[in-house]
């Protein structure tokens, strides 16, 4: 058996924190919904195309792939798409054709620390109001809060999500946070396997510490203490 303990050590307020996120792949959030807005079009995002090499090699067979048709729920449910039906749950999504349970146990994680929750995902987010297709999320990735955009073109098959989807028909935040999430890791295949901490650590910022149950230090608890205060 093993313990681990996430460590919060964020630095307040500068560039790359949490209250002031850099720019991932130098894509402003701000200024990209305020385009669209302007010319009343919707975002395609050019860095994470809606396209097989967002899925990346390995993960669908070729015969699959060649069927996947990236679609935005506006459109698989046109005034029926919802971020948020209700409130956010781990109850909430169901995994997909993809070995991300370590993602999506972090998820879980998440919804139980609404403080947390509200860095990762903003506030303000719908399919109704300045609906643009753009979605945004924050991640913490080598000491910095990063903001991340991205399109809310998801990969389907005859119309049904083929990675994590929502058991509410029409909500999409958990479909919405993996794909800002394969887009930092690189592509959604680069999911397929890694560790609960690993995920953790970007939701947070908090440092991972590992300690063997079995060789103990002898001021566990002290440590385990100070952690939760």
């Amino acid at each position: 058996m093993c313990l681990k303990i996430m460590d919060d050590r964020n630095t307040k307020g500068g560039m790359g924190s949490e209250t002031n996120p850099l720019k991932f792949m130098d894509q402003d959030y701000n200024f990209l919904q305020d385009y669209c807005l302007k010319t009343r079009q919707r975002f395609v995002d050019e860095f994470f195309p809606p396209d097989p090499r967002s899925i990346g090699e390995g993960l669908l067979e070729p015969e699959v792939m060649a069927r996947v048709e990236w679609i935005r729920p506006s459109k698989l449910y046109p005034d029926k798409a919802e971020f948020v039906v209700d409130t956010v749950s781990r109850f909430d999504y169901a995994q997909g054709n993809i070995g991300n349970c370590w993602f999506l146990a972090s998820v879980g994680a998440l919804t139980f620390q609404d403080k947390l929750l509200q860095k990762v995902v903003p506030d303000g987010q719908s399919f109704s109001h300045n609906y643009t297709g753009l979605f945004h999320f924050r991640f913490w990735r080598f000491g910095k809060w990063y903001d991340v955009v991205i399109d809310d073109k998801l990969p389907t098959i005859d119309n049904q999500l083929i990675f994590v989807r929502s058991k509410t028909y029409n909500e999409f935040w958990p479909a919405l946070l993996e794909k800002a999430y394969a887009k930092v890791c690189g592509s959604y295949a680069d999911m397929h396997s890694g560790c609960v901490s690993e995920a953790l650590m970007d939701f947070t910022g908090g440092v991972h510490m590992h300690y063997e149950l079995k060789t103990p230090p002898t001021d566990l608890w002290e440590i385990m203490y100070r952690a939760f205060q």
